[in-house]
């Protein structure tokens, strides 16, 4: 699918959410990248073969508030 020299990573590498944007609608929580990739907002993907990639944000920063 890509056209770009150098080629954008694969949607099966590991590095595939470094391809190119080819859309993105933020109001919608979603992008589509070069190799075909959906990516999601909440760092979920949908890849062009149907296989889904759960979110997988950092949890280092989450801070948790109780209230009184």
């Amino acid at each position: 699918m890509c056209q770009h020299q150098p080629l954008c990573p694969t949607a099966d590498s590991a590095d595939r959410e470094s391809a190119r944007l080819m859309a993105h609608h933020p109001e919608q929580g979603w992008s589509l990248l070069c190799n075909g990739v959906l990516l999601f907002e909440d760092t979920g993907e949908l890849l062009p073969d149907g296989r889904v990639i759960a979110p997988h944000r950092p949890m280092g920063g989450v801070q948790v508030m109780t209230a009184a």
